[in-house]
């Protein structure tokens, strides 16, 4: 049968998902989930996955979550060859890398830019299962400033990794650059990379733009400008 993803493209987890079968030539079964309206705290979707996160994978009982634990399953399990995660041990430790920064640094800082209210709960759920979620752009329609600045220095950190490589860990396309693409796409929403900043990230941008499936990434980072507008204009 063919695996289940998931997954909601405004997030660029499920992008860089999308994205990664794409290029396998993977056919997955796309299961929207809405998680503005809470659909990814219901008690069905937390007895598949308690983390209540998206994307997950639904690999015929084989059950995953986290977008990087997902593309290197998805390239091991079904790619015809593994350059996008080569079995190469130097070139799997700089992906690793950047990976862990994508997920520790960078998604977190754009993660922390939409904190400023915790506490909506699904009405619908039983007192005891419902759960606190933080929402985006809330209550002074402000970015705190600390959030900003740190969403800036990941901007800084990139380019300073980019000094050396064509892509983000090393000269060929990795499983890195998928899920950088997908969160620099949103996070430019909030910090602006044209103009003379950052040359080197605007570069490896214009590069992944040629990719037969970018079309993916940028539906998605278009959806969440619209998103951001939207919830600023209320």
């Amino acid at each position: 049968m063919t695996p289940k993803l998931y997954m909601q493209r405004v997030s660029p987890p499920s992008r860089a998902v999308l994205m990664c079968a794409k290029s396998l030539d993977l056919e997955l079964d796309l299961i929207e989930i809405d998680v503005l309206k809470m659909e990814n705290v219901t008690p069905q979707f937390l007895q598949i996955n308690p983390l209540h996160t998206i994307p997950f994978l639904d690999d015929n009982g084989f059950l995953l979550g986290d977008s990087h634990a997902i593309m290197i399953y998805l390239v091991e399990m079904y790619g015809k060859d593994r350059s996008l995660y080569p079995d190469d041990v130097k070139k799997r430790a700089r992906i690793n890398q950047m990976l862990h920064f994508d997920c520790g640094t960078f998604c977190k800082a754009l993660k922390n830019c939409g904190k400023l209210k915790i506490g909506l709960y699904n009405a619908n759920l039983a007192r005891s299962e419902r759960v606190p979620v933080p929402i985006l752009l809330t209550d002074d329609k402000l970015i705190r400033e600390e959030n900003l600045n740190a969403l800036i220095e990941a901007f800084g950190f990139l380019e300073t990794f980019l000094q050396n490589s064509r892509y983000i860990a090393g000269d060929s396309l990795s499983i890195a650059d998928l899920s950088l693409i997908t969160t620099i796409t949103n996070a430019s929403a909030l910090v602006p990379i044209d103009g003379h900043k950052y040359p080197r990230i605007r570069a490896w941008r214009k590069l992944m733009e040629f990719l037969p499936y970018s079309d993916i990434n940028k539906s998605g980072g278009e959806e969440f400008k619209t998103l951001i507008k939207e919830m600023l204009s209320k």
